[in-house]
């Protein structure tokens, strides 16, 4: 009976780590820890928060559940199969992202040195979050409850990707289809090596990657609209002559000496009539 109770206690707490996610926009955490459009950078005391409520939310959970490893995959699993797994994804990972960025803009677009560190401490600690909630307690849950491993690895990864908001409107689909496959790559990777570590550890280097070559936790923009690519073309005269050849071409314009006389062609007529 007392199993049963911590059982339930801890899938409580799988839940509402689940919500927290869902909440990440709001603590500027995970995928939106970066400038909005306004140039304003989230609280560091709002996403602080949201780090140790996730991390404290699965200490809870390790504290809690009877049989935490064996029945979650909340623990190493297999420690040399997890770290040869993690290593060969994470370096898969970190290959995606640079051919996405040279895809995506051109160009490694490596972000300012300064932002290194907020972004390691985002990267590790949404990675540990993410996959001790989805890939270890909550499919640990759906096995437990009977569900096929195949099919409970599809469901949490549904379920992950939903919980990021990628697919919301107007949120760049390579992120969307990112999150998906990490979340089908490391239920798979977790349920052979017997934990979470392996997923954790190819999460981690993959979204930091993600970061180095494009400079945006999550939160691409389509190409050209970056604000160096936006400063280069008001800069040059190629730019100059693309807005005055709209200017040119809107109804009603009129051009001096073309079409129609201008006023002071109207002037010179009538002074010498």
């Amino acid at each position: 009976m007392e199993d049963t109770l911590r059982t339930l206690v801890a899938l409580g707490f799988t839940l509402l780590l689940v919500m927290l996610r869902l909440e990440a926009a709001q603590f500027g955490a995970a995928e939106y820890d970066e400038e909005d459009r306004d140039g304003r950078r989230p609280s560091f005391l709002r996403r602080l928060a949201w780090y140790l409520i996730g991390v404290g939310g699965v200490l809870a959970i390790l504290l809690i559940h009877p049989a935490p490893g064996s029945e979650l995959f909340m623990g190493p699993g297999d420690r040399g199969l997890a770290i040869l797994l993690g290593f060969l994804l994470g370096a898969a990972g970190a290959a995606q992202a640079a051919a996405v960025a040279w895809y995506h803009f051109r160009r490694l677009r490596l972000p300012a040195v300064e932002t290194y560190p907020g972004a390691l401490v985002n990267g590790i600690a949404t990675a540990f979050v993410d996959e001790a909630v989805f890939r270890g307690a909550l499919l640990g849950c759906l096995v437990v409850a009977g569900i096929e491993p195949v099919a409970a690895i599809v469901i949490q990864a549904l379920i992950y990707t939903l919980a990021t908001r990628l697919g919301a409107p107007g949120r760049d689909r390579y992120m969307f289809v990112l999150s998906l496959g990490i979340g089908l790559v490391g239920g798979w990777i977790t349920t052979v090596s017997g934990g979470f570590a392996a997923a954790f550890l190819a999460h981690g280097v993959t979204r930091f990657a993600v970061f180095l070559t494009t400079g945006h936790t999550g939160q691409l923009l389509p190409r050209g609209l970056e604000n160096e690519d936006v400063e280069r073309r008001r800069r040059t005269p190629e730019g100059w002559r693309v807005v005055l050849a709209r200017d040119e071409a809107r109804p009603g314009r009129v051009r001096a000496g073309a079409g129609r006389e201008g006023a002071p062609a109207r002037e010179r007529r009538a002074r010498g009539r």
